[in-house]
């Protein structure tokens, strides 16, 4: 079993704190959702444990299965076994879909998967996840629908089977019947040896992926943790119940 710790976890942007103490542990076979306003820190989060240098981590650590992620290169946070999927996904023209995932499998593996083996698994994939059966010959997310981006992802996270999934708000840009899809596959992965943390702020995609644990973030910390009963809480009565109960205030970017 795996095991994604964060511990104090401070971090800034531009000299202004964002998270003020982040306690979270992830263990694999579990899905912890973090929910709460905007602009409290959520999305903060992901990048700076993914190792985006625009954020500055001033306190706290991070292991994963006892490795300290925050003195690794983005590239060996990936190897140890973390993958976010991106909130923005990225345009890459000139590179194929197919060349990039086979690539980057290799890349976090460490093991060159023959042409016809990868091919044979990315296009069973392909079709699981109901998407165009040219994709493998399209630029990466060149003249993707936000839809499509998002299953990218998603794809990426089945090729390259990581220990931890950090998923920013996958479920945006989803119509119902992709959000159906996405949330199916994400859920079919979820065993003793795959763990997430999902990111979002609306119920419906957590209808789809199963959470065993659900998190409320508001300035920049975990306010309150539970199981599934907060989320139709929230979805009926929002988070002034839960400022109310701690004596919170929510900021105006939070709000």
């Amino acid at each position: 079993m795996a095991k994604l710790e964060i511990k104090n976890l401070h971090v800034e942007i531009e000299g202004k704190e964002i998270l003020k103490g982040v306690n979270l542990t992830v263990n694999s076979g579990e899905v912890h959702a973090i929910m709460g306003p905007n602009g409290t820190g959520k999305s903060t989060l992901a990048s700076a444990l993914m190792g985006h240098p625009k954020y500055e981590i001033t306190e706290g650590e991070a292991y994963l299965d006892d490795q300290n992620i925050l003195e690794m290169e983005v590239d060996e946070r990936a190897r140890a076994g973390l993958f976010l999927a991106m909130q923005y996904p990225a345009e890459v023209p000139g590179v194929t879909n197919s060349d990039f995932m086979r690539q980057a499998l290799k890349a976090t593996s460490g093991k060159d998967v023959g042409l016809f083996e990868f091919a044979l698994k990315y296009e069973k994939m392909v079709e699981e996840l109901k998407m165009r059966p040219d994709l493998a010959h399209r630029y990466l997310n060149e003249g993707f629908s936000g839809g499509e981006r998002k299953r990218n992802e998603i794809l990426q996270l089945k090729v390259l089977k990581p220990k931890f999934a950090i998923l920013d708000e996958i479920d945006s840009g989803l119509d119902v019947d992709a959000l159906k899809i996405v949330g199916e596959n994400v859920n079919d992965m979820v065993d003793e040896n795959f763990g997430c943390i999902l990111i979002t702020h609306y119920q419906r995609i957590l209808d789809h992926i199963t959470p065993t644990n659900v998190h409320i973030m508001i300035d920049g910390k975990i306010v309150l943790s539970g199981g599934k009963e907060l989320i139709g809480k929230i979805d009926t009565n929002g988070y002034e119940w839960i400022t109310k109960e701690l004596g919170i205030k929510i900021t105006e970017e939070e709000a």
